[in-house]
């Protein structure tokens, strides 16, 4: 049977990002869901079996077009660390809903195995292979130190592109009395990439 169309589909997952949000996939009412979304809870089962199926369909409405400008970035016809700072600067321009999203998904990856697996599956058909590819490339032209273990270079990339930005942005939305101004996210992506392509020390070294 052909769901009817409609609007709903996008109304029941929009109502689940904020809820999966605050309540964690886990405590999250599917009642509550269905409520805000304006239907009944047979309706969000008609479109999502399973808590995870929703939960997966957050996360696609906002990592489909995440993933293709990621792979574009990382696959563009450009030097090496032109494409290192692409990457990195698609995680500064995150969007606030890019932003939640991407918040939910390490939330949950800590959490539940499973949800972890079925993530990691999708960007595997998403984002990770060409920046696999990139890294291997970085190795064979002598752009990533050749002693580090491949998995080292990828965990730096992934976790520098997106880590800092997630601290960044809860520190200005904290209202914390941080000294001096915060970096924008852009400025701030091109710094963490300079970090990921040469390290923390100064060029020249102190005398």
């Amino acid at each position: 049977m052909a769901r009817p169309a409609s609007d709903l589909a996008a109304r029941i997952v929009t109502a689940a990002t904020g809820r999966f949000l605050h309540d964690g996939v886990d405590g999250a009412s599917l009642r509550r869901i269905a409520r805000d979304a304006r239907t009944n809870l047979g309706m969000v089962y008609y479109y999502f079996p399973t808590k995870d199926d929703l939960f997966l369909a957050v996360v696609e409405r906002h990592y489909a077009p995440l993933a293709a400008s990621l792979t574009e970035a990382v696959s563009a016809d450009a030097p090496f660390d032109a494409r290192v700072q692409a990457f990195f600067a698609r995680f500064g321009a995150m969007s606030d809903d890019e932003f939640t999203v991407l918040r939910l998904v390490l939330r949950e990856a800590m959490v539940s195995s499973e949800r972890l697996s079925r993530v990691a599956g999708r960007m595997m058909q998403g984002h990770l292979p060409p920046l696999f590819a990139l890294v291997g490339e970085g190795f064979g032209a002598g752009h990533v130190d050749g002693q580090l273990h491949p998995a080292a270079a990828l965990v730096t990339l992934a976790a520098l592109a997106v880590g800092p930005q997630i601290i960044l942005r809860r520190i200005a939305a904290s209202g914390l009395p941080i000294p001096g101004p915060l970096p924008t996210p852009d400025a701030f992506a091109t710094m963490l990439a300079g970090v990921a392509l040469h390290g923390i020390a100064p060029r020249t070294p102190p005398r």
